[in-house]
């Protein structure tokens, strides 16, 4: 125990409390909530019976990992349900299991799985409501004094307006603040409290049950997670002066509303192919209303997407930018944007930090798509793969065919020859719209992960890696490791022909499934991503001003990185003669450690309409305002391609544009 310890009464909710960061009348106990939920109508028998039914159904006939998960967990989820089933069809009426009881054995069942992407959703009342705490809680390292790396956890945000309205507030409250580190949750160890919650969760790997044990912690929603056992959590702290208090602070419960929920978490079509992590948005989404983000300017269209800026390290500038979710309205209007931060004047062109880390993933064509922008590499989308059932089948023969499912149909009936347990795997995008726009930014890049990096972003980091982009730094030693794409309960009924197989679910209870799993390409050609995630190049174990700063050690580390690789410049500008006579201006340079002089451009070659045009070479590692005619052929525009090699003959840098 503690050496010191004071227990302060309970923090109470107040009317000034709740309007401090939302609705009054959005926000209330939870003990209130779970007396006003018992009090609503239960499922009956026959609810519970089809929503076990159709779980069996989905799970057996189209569950992608299902024969992964059997052998990596030793799990049976389809004997599990039969016997829930069963159970549920002998008791009598007053022996069936409360609804909560009912409701958890459900979860438990699919959180057997370990996949994020396969869940049973809770219906009404939990419904866009999200259980709380108004604090946060991160891990980060430091050394000792025998050099020893040792591992804590402190509060890291705070509402402080919560807090501030308490009134006669002791000792415990007043010193609770961002910076004190946390020793026990209701008695437990910390680290062990994080463990069994990350226990209850569905991340594929140690790492990532750790982080979602420790993300879950103080914030919870309702419809993809059971409410928290206790009302109210007893927090052992080590206040800045080190002394120890425990502050005891009730569960809150605020509903979000479905103007709060995002458009892959609730209402999903198939022309929107996504891999998404539904808890992790809503978690994010309520970490953004109660802690203010940071105030950084971005273009409207990216607004809660990312934001760009400028750090100086040592002197040198680098691009950051922290890129928050793939979930965009448009993928395509997305890249273009993202291309136009990137090349912005100002925006610094010798090193970028991309940071994905808690990125929950959403528009698979958005992950692709933008991968181009940082290669002269062609990129190879992943490819995915049906589990070969009757029913993928009959789903890839009779979905309408704005779906483009009829390419996997072949193999899925070839299967019962061969005995193939998959089928063959297609792309989702195209290659060509996966290389469309080409290179646009030309220094090295380096990719920031951690364990909450899931699902789009997965594969975003595999093709980053795959196709030999750059570096991985990750603040845990893989991602999230979630690689499929996801349906909704509504999709399978939607594809279905006979719309009889798939029931309606009552009250509003939802079931997402993994139906195509994802699986890599280049150097880790037909590995899947599920369960092996990404293994990053470097780790960096977050420090204290990290957390509580503006992540200065973490991009100190990825600015070191950066600083050794080569960067390569290339700029064209177009131009028209008086006498019609199109041409361009070619500048190119390349900057290098002396000792990789190799790695300098040496000659650039230009393709006009993809056949040779000519070929310039490079002295000392430029060329400067090299201008190059280009012949007219009629008024249709030509297709250029600037292509500069370095020394070894590696493609450094391309250029890509219609003239």
């Amino acid at each position: 125990m503690p050496e010191k310890e004071e227990v302060g009464a309970r923090a109470k909710l107040t009317e000034a409390d709740a309007a401090a960061r939302s609705d009054p009348a959005a926000v209330t106990p939870l003990s209130k909530f779970l007396e006003a939920c018992e009090k609503r109508t239960r499922l009956s028998r026959q609810d519970r019976l089809r929503i076990v039914e159709q779980a069996l159904l989905l799970l057996n006939m189209n569950y992608v990992h299902l024969p992964l998960k059997r052998a990596m967990h030793a799990v049976d989820p389809i004997q599990r349900l039969k016997l829930l089933r069963f159970r549920l069809s002998e008791m009598k009426d007053s022996e069936l299991p409360s609804e909560m009881q009912f409701h958890q054995r459900m979860m438990e069942i699919f959180a057997s799985t370990r996949d994020l992407h396969t869940m049973y959703l809770l219906p009404e009342p939990f419904i866009d409501h999200v259980a709380y705490l108004p604090f946060l809680i991160e891990q980060y390292f430091e050394r000792n004094r025998k050099g020893k790396r040792v591992e804590k956890f402190m509060v890291s945000r705070v509402v402080k307006e919560f807090y501030q309205s308490i009134p006669n507030a002791g000792p415990e409250v007043l010193s609770f603040e961002p910076g004190v580190d946390v020793l026990y949750w209701n008695g437990v160890p910390i680290k062990r409290a994080i463990e069994l919650n990350g226990e209850s969760q569905a991340g594929s790997n140690i790492d990532a049950r750790f982080a979602r044990g420790l993300d879950s912690l103080t914030i919870r929603p309702l419809d993809t997670s059971l409410p928290p056992d206790e009302r109210w959590v007893n927090l052992t702290y080590r206040s800045k002066t080190g002394e120890n208090f425990t502050l005891n602070q009730d569960w809150l419960v605020l509903k979000t509303g479905e103007a709060a929920t995002p458009p892959l978490a609730s209402k999903s079509t198939r022309k929107k192919r996504a891999a998404i992590d539904i808890k992790k948005t809503k978690i994010n989404q309520l970490t953004k209303t109660l802690f203010a983000p940071r105030d950084v300017p971005v273009r409207k269209s990216l607004q809660h997407i990312l934001y760009a800026e400028t750090r100086n390290v040592d002197g040198r500038e680098f691009g950051y930018i922290r890129l928050f979710t793939f979930e965009v309205g448009d993928p395509d209007e997305f890249v273009k944007d993202f291309a136009q931060v990137i090349k912005s004047d100002g925006f610094p062109q010798e090193g970028l930090i991309i940071d994905v880390r808690s990125n929950p993933g959403g528009r698979i064509r958005a992950g692709e798509r933008l991968l181009q922008l940082f290669t002269p590499r062609r990129i190879k989308p992943e490819l995915f793969e049906f589990l070969n059932t009757p029913s993928n089948l009959e789903i890839c023969r009779s979905a309408p065919k704005g779906w483009q499912l009829d390419q996997w149909a072949e193999s899925i009936a070839e299967s019962v020859v061969t005995g193939a347990i998959y089928s063959t795997g297609f792309p989702l995008n195209c290659e060509e719209s996966c290389n469309d726009i080409g290179q646009t930014y030309y220094g090295p890049v380096v990719l920031i992960t951690d364990a909450l990096s899931y699902s789009t972003t997965d594969m975003f980091a595999a093709g980053f890696q795959d196709n030999e982009i750059g570096e991985i730094l990750g603040t845990s030693d893989n991602t999230g490791a979630g690689g499929a794409e996801f349906w909704r309960y509504q999709n399978l009924v939607d594809a279905s022909k006979d719309s009889s197989t798939f029931k309606p679910l009552p009250r509003g209870a939802d079931i997402v499934l993994a139906v195509r799993r994802s699986i890599r390409v280049g150097r880790h050609a037909g590995r899947p991503l599920e369960e092996i995630g990404i293994v990053p190049d470097r780790r960096h174990h977050m420090t204290k001003r990290d957390v509580l700063g503006t992540n200065d050690d973490l991009i100190k580390r990825a600015a070191k990185i950066l600083a050794k690789k080569p960067v390569y410049r290339l700029s064209v500008e177009h131009l028209t003669r008086k006498d019609g006579t199109r041409g361009i201006v070619v500048t190119a340079s390349s900057k290098v450690e002396p000792s990789d002089s190799v790695k300098n451009i040496s000659r650039l070659d230009v393709y006009m309409d993809g056949r040779p045009y000519k070929s310039v070479d490079a002295r000392e590692g430029s060329i400067l305002a090299r201008r190059i005619t280009l012949r007219r052929r009629g008024t249709r525009k030509r297709e250029l391609l600037l292509e500069a090699y370095d020394g070894t003959n590696n493609l450094v840098a391309i250029y890509k544009r219609f003239v």
